[in-house]
């Protein structure tokens, strides 16, 4: 529901190929002859955003015991707003709306204990509701708040694999680390789940050093008041950088919202405002304080706002989780979720980005605590790393970039109804899809008002419809 920002020109007939190395391989099921077959594991899952909770409450469900830790003092993960941290700005609204977001049996409808009605809410009406899932399904009781993860490495001393987790637990003040008090604890499984909106990612534009201007990244923005009557440029033209564009406007002297994707003569003033346009990229920042666009314009600016999106950070895996991160490609991952080399007892969910994130969670979390109970069984650690290199074969082949491996914009679906296939779950409803697809198309047609505009009254009613079972 953030928004991330990424570039791409694929069509629809390329998610084929996107999707080919990518849902092809199958997985076996076990026969299960009683529920006392399964096996039940100790599991930690780090986060407690709305990814940490699905897991947790799946886990729960299919007979293990998860542990769920968060350094924050409450539940919501990257939905708490913080003035001082944090990735949320005041007034970020969804980009989605609230009947596509919401969990598959827990819809996101607006109800008595909303504080934002509208189909696209603030980030305080997400919060309130990934709390109330907290709560309509016991899910408080499992979480360590105030924990932080400091390492996660293999244990040894067991027969079965396993993991030593070491945590401390956060005093009052975050900064006083005389307080923290460090633990040890031995788990059969670590679930990773501390989402991807904490360490940013600039864009590198030549001679910044020497550019005597203030450089910033939007996670750090919060509120327009500090960039009255200056001169603004945006990196990015996405999600974020769209929206804060328009919000700065209205305070600032000129915003300039740089496009990586715009042609290099693009200089155009946005309709219905006086200082905002959208230009080319930046080409590099001079010392006298000018940014030199790809045309070979210029401005002198105040403030370079990076709107580039951010890195997967994992500072608590040592080598021994036995993936890497470089260029934002997470390597190797079966499907996004597993290692192969230590599958099933290290995984990740929600990792895709461009994407439905509450349901393409849960479907992995449900796929998770399946494998772990030995109700699903997966391929082959040979045949989960022949289906990984088939995917990056098939990237290259159509010319996807390295950090968008884990972008699903153009096969989402497919990549849920496949793993809701291989769960024994019900697919993705076709209203959902239907939904996406409209606003998608809108957002694109009127950024401007696409959130409190719309024309899918058909698809609401049979969201409505289908939310009776639920609420």
């Amino acid at each position: 529901m953030l928004p991330s920002n990424s570039n791409s020109n694929l069509s629809r007939s390329s998610s084929a190929l996107l999707c080919s190395a990518s849902i092809s391989t199958q997985l076996r099921f076990v026969p299960i002859t009683s529920i006392m077959q399964r096996r039940s594991a100790r599991v930690a899952v780090i986060g407690a955003g709305p990814a940490g909770l699905v897991a947790a409450r799946e886990l729960r469900r299919e007979g293990h015991a998860p542990v769920v830790f968060d350094r924050a003092a409450a539940v919501g993960g990257t939905w708490i707003y913080d003035a001082d941290a944090g990735s949320l700005y005041a007034s970020l609204r969804t980009n989605l709306p609230r009947e596509v977001m919401g969990f598959l049996d827990f819809p996101c409808a607006a109800g008595r204990g909303s504080v934002d009605p509208r189909r696209y809410p603030a980030h305080q009406e997400v919060l309130r509701y990934v709390d109330d899932f907290a709560r309509r399904f016991d899910l408080h009781r499992l979480v360590r708040l105030r924990t932080e993860v400091i390492t996660v490495r293999r244990h040894h001393d067991h027969a079965i694999a396993s993991w030593k987790v070491r945590w401390r637990t956060l005093g009052s003040n975050d900064n006083d680390k005389e307080k923290d008090e460090e633990e040890e604890e031995v788990f059969d499984a670590v679930v990773v789940c501390n989402g991807h909106y904490t360490e940013p990612r600039v864009a590198d534009i030549p001679g910044v050093d020497a550019w005597p201007g203030k450089q910033m990244h939007s996670r750090s923005y919060r509120v327009p008041d500090p960039f009255l009557d200056q001169v603004v440029v945006i990196i990015g033209a996405k999600n974020s950088g769209g929206d804060i564009s328009r919000e700065l406007a209205s305070v600032a002297r000129e915003v300039h919202m740089a496009s990586r994707s715009a042609p290099a003569a693009t200089c155009e003033q946005l309709p219905g405002y006086h200082n905002l346009w959208l230009r080319s990229m930046v080409e590099r920042a001079e010392e006298d304080g000018s940014v030199v666009f790809r045309d070979g314009s210029s401005v002198k600016a105040d403030v370079i706002m990076h709107c580039t999106g951010y890195k997967y950070s994992f500072p608590f895996l040592g080598d021994d989780s036995t993936i890497s991160v470089d260029d934002n490609r997470i390597h190797p991952l079966y499907k996004h979720v597993f290692p192969p080399q230590v599958a099933p007892h290290l995984s990740f969910i929600g990792l895709p980005f461009k994407v439905v994130p509450f349901p393409l969670c849960e479907l992995q979390s449900i796929w998770v605590a399946g494998v772990l109970s030995g109700r699903i069984q997966l391929p082959s650690t040979e045949e989960m790393m022949e289906s990984v290199t088939d995917l990056y074969s098939e990237l290259e082949a159509i010319g996807w970039p390295t950090r968008y491996t884990h972008c699903l914009k153009h096969n989402q679906f497919e990549y849920d109804d496949w793993l809701a296939e291989q769960c024994g779950h019900a697919k993705i409803e076709e209203w959902r899809k239907e939904m996406y697809d409209a606003f998608t198309k809108k957002r694109l047609d009127c950024p401007e008002t696409y959130r409190d505009e719309w024309d899918d009254h058909h698809l609401l009613e049979q969201a409505y419809q289908d939310f009776k079972k639920y609420l």
